[in-house]
């Protein structure tokens, strides 16, 4: 058990990659706060259920439910470095999912809803994922 311990919050990183997964873990906590709560001028579950439905994806409120607590949750736990692998994880595959189903045909551009903003997240995301979370971190604690 120890070993899966280790190899899930063990970190070599630095200062460097902390900053990143805090803002990314803030940006995330805040974009999932507005598809679940409707907070920060979201539209909760069902504005966001219905939008999803009207693109094709299907059932839009459980996929709804799904991506704001993958970016609400996971955004919370690179926020505190806990779980930060697992938690990049899942990040990625909702950034991969969003840049394929949403931003990839409105071209790279974020004035055209392009896929750059999200694909800086999804960088951050696998950054996070191969390198851990980083020296300020609950995960760099538990695994010592």
């Amino acid at each position: 058990m120890k070993n899966l311990i280790n190899t899930l919050m063990a970190t070599q990183a630095g200062y460097g990659l902390t900053i990143l997964r805090i803002v990314a873990g803030v940006t995330f906590a805040a974009h999932g706060a507005q598809k679940l709560f409707g907070w920060f001028g979201g539209y909760g579950l069902a504005g966001v259920g219905q939008w999803m439905e009207s693109i094709g994806l299907s059932p839009g409120y459980l996929l709804a439910l799904l991506a704001g607590s993958a970016e609400f949750f996971g955004g919370l736990a690179l926020i505190i470095g806990l779980l930060a692998r697992p938690a990049a994880a899942v990040l990625a595959v909702t950034m991969l999912v969003a840049i394929i189903s949403v931003h990839l045909a409105n071209g790279f551009f974020m004035s055209n809803n392009g896929y750059e903003f999200a694909l800086a997240l999804l960088a951050i995301s696998l950054a996070v994922l191969v390198e851990g979370a980083g020296k300020l971190s609950l995960d760099k604690r538990i695994a010592g």
